[in-house]
């Protein structure tokens, strides 16, 4: 299938937190308290993908509090956490949300995240992802996980689906 077309069917993204989302970097506090940073436009382009009547999801293999804050404060209800082995979570919400796993992009950095972008319609990478994931990819950002990759890919995305410009118009662009 073309990339067009792969594009044209995606209703729902579903997208790695450590590494995509952020940069994977995992601070800890004196007291114990991790701390991520997360990528404003990524924020933006979650709400601008929602907006259109699409829906997003964070699938993470680790537990974090900050990911429950992030998700809330984005009005992303499908986050799954502890899932190291991820496919079964991602199978469970594609069905949960009545779709075909062709109508899914999900985009990951690292090898957990292979049996998923196997299983989907739209299989992207951040543009630091191991080259297995690069390779397993339809589409690899330019951007690297936790400066704006996920925003740039839902750009692509909306492009492809004609619905960009409508974003744009928005802010009087």
């Amino acid at each position: 299938m073309k990339l067009d077309q792969r594009l044209q069917q995606i209703r729902l993204i579903l997208s790695d937190v450590d590494g995509v989302l952020t940069d994977g970097g995992i601070t800890y506090d004196n007291q114990g308290i991790e701390a991520k940073k997360f990528h404003v436009r990524d924020g933006l382009g979650i709400k601008l993908w929602q907006s259109t009547g699409h829906k997003f999801g964070m699938l993470t293999a680790r537990n974090s509090h900050i990911v429950k804050v992030r998700a809330a404060e984005l009005g992303v209800t499908i986050v799954r956490q502890g899932f190291e082995d991820k496919l079964p979570a991602a199978l469970s919400v594609i069905a949960e949300q009545g779709l075909a796993p062709e109508q899914v992009c999900y985009i990951g950095d690292d090898l957990p995240d292979l049996p998923v972008l196997k299983a989907v319609g739209l299989a992207a990478a951040v543009a630091d992802a191991v080259s297995e994931v690069r390779g397993a990819a339809h589409i690899t950002t330019k951007a690297t996980g936790g400066q704006g990759a996920v925003r740039e890919l839902i750009e692509v995305i909306l492009t492809g689906q004609k619905r960009w410009g409508e974003m744009v118009t928005r802010y009087g662009g």
